[in-house]
């Protein structure tokens, strides 16, 4: 879930000496105007890097350009050797966004905006296995054998609060994540107007509740290059504007808004409870176009959820937080299918999300386009990929001092907003009555886990499969 806020205007690619402190770069690179800043476009940033930290040469342009065997241009080997160097148990630093907030029996978010399971479902395509329940351990244990098989350590659950339906799943999903040997996170919803002076009861109760009394067994601890360990929070909808101005020019309230001090009562305050079992708690935003207030605010860091922001603006957002000295996470992920309202009332401010990353003329009537919007989605995560571990292992910016690495993937199994790596049904496989609704199922259903699989097999050699088509 993710919510739309006009971004400001691009930051001014600048990249001060304060911050090239370690390599005094002026002398060496061309870019340098009269006060000392170096100017660098996206492209020339990570060659000149690559140039000067001794691996492969390798032209950032074929990254968006062509699709070629990046296996054969990208430098796996010498990445895969500094990270694993750094941090031994890798899997542990990619991150599945996890949604435990599917039923059945009555059905829960299979019927959004009207739609009427099992054949009618909140989602653009029909799931592999269809409409389940995320409290059933069979569905549990199949998603954990995805997960584990595509070369992911953690998964990310969305939690609505202590005692909502997602809270209730909880102990399950961890009891059969456990088993297999993958850790949970938390990824704390915007459930109403008192999240903000709620958040340090929240964390004190998953802290208590799934970590103390299951003795740590399944609770996930980022571990930094040096060592350390303690837990990440990512938190959904933080510092939002106050007001929006919707399309009739109306002037309007948002109901989640939390001003930036309360948030940083309750951040210092998570902080002082946690001092001495956690003194390096981490707490990330999703929010990276408010910088500023996030730091403000008391977040350590912030980590993208968006999957329309483009990659082109990720490097513009990292030189951001690594001056303010924030951490910083980009996600892995498809673009955007989102599913459209069937109903909408006369007046209503609602226009439909493209399909994202854009297509001319796309038909989802047709195969051949259901293929083209497959093959631009398979593209898309290669690229947030690639240029995810560029930017995080950067020695010129901000998270390698601080020894922190950690690639969040957009997402498991946000089905209403297609960007599941979860297996779809496919398309050859689709009933007669699922086909009436009009589903995007390509033909072959796993390729984003494959995909998924293959490049964290360029980086962990594991006994990781692939999975069927």
């Amino acid at each position: 879930m993710w919510v739309r806020v006009p971004p400001p205007a691009p930051f001014k690619l600048l990249v001060s000496r304060f911050h090239l402190r370690k390599f005094n770069r002026c002398d060496k690179i061309e870019h340098c105007n009269r006060r000392g800043h170096v100017q660098l476009d996206r492209r020339n940033f990570l060659k000149t890097w690559l140039a000067t930290s001794g691996l492969v040469a390798f032209d950032t342009r074929d990254s968006r350009a062509k699709r070629v065997d990046t296996a054969a241009v990208f430098p796996w080997e010498s990445l895969r050797r500094l990270l694993q160097s750094r941090y031994p148990e890798l899997r542990r630093h990619f991150v599945f966004e996890y949604y435990p907030w599917y039923s059945n029996d009555p059905y829960r978010h299979w019927q959004q905006w009207g739609r009427i399971p099992p054949a009618d479902l909140a989602g653009t395509s029909m799931p592999l296995l269809g409409a389940y329940d995320s409290r059933a351990a069979a569905v549990l244990e199949q998603h954990a054998r995805w997960i584990i098989e595509s070369g992911i350590g953690v998964v990310n659950l969305s939690w609505w609060r202590p005692g909502s339906f997602s809270d209730s799943a909880v102990s399950l999903v961890m009891d059969v994540m456990h088993a297999h040997d993958i850790k949970v996170a938390f990824h704390l919803e915007p459930y109403g107007a008192e999240r903000a002076e709620q958040l340090p009861t929240d964390v004190r109760y998953l802290l208590r509740k799934y970590g103390d009394k299951r003795r740590w067994d399944c609770f996930y601890l980022n571990r930094r290059a040096n060592g350390i360990e303690a837990p990440v929070f990512k938190l959904f909808a933080t510092t939002l504007p106050s007001h929006q101005t919707d399309c009739h020019g109306v002037l309007r309230a948002l109901p989640d808004y939390a001003d930036d001090d309360r948030w940083r009562w309750a951040t210092d305050r998570v902080r002082e409870e946690c001092a001495d079992s956690f003194p390096n708690l981490l707490l990330l935003s999703d929010d990276v176009w408010n910088t500023t207030r996030v730091r403000a605010a008391g977040f350590d860091g912030i980590a993208n959820y968006d999957p329309v922001l483009d990659t082109s603006r990720w490097l513009d957002l990292a030189l951001e937080a690594s001056r303010l000295k924030m951490l910083f996470s980009f996600n892995v992920n498809p673009g955007l299918d989102m599913i459209k309202r069937r109903m909408v009332e006369p007046g209503e401010c609602y226009e439909p999300h493209a399909f994202v990353p854009t297509l001319a003329d796309l038909d989802w009537a047709l195969p051949h386009d259901r293929e083209r919007a497959a093959k631009a989605a398979d593209q898309r995560i290669t690229e947030t990929f690639e240029y995810n571990l560029w930017l995080q292992i950067h020695p010129w910016l901000g998270n390698v001092d601080a020894g922190f690495f950690l690639t969040y993937i957009t997402s498991f199994n946000e089905w209403h907003e297609g960007t599941q790596f979860e297996p779809m049904r496919a398309s050859a496989d689709l009933t007669p009555p699922e086909r009436a609704f009009g589903y995007h199922n390509p033909e072959d259903g796993a390729y984003r886990l494959r995909r998924l699989t293959e490049l964290t097999g360029h980086l962990m050699k594991s006994h990781q499969r692939p999975p069927k088509r």
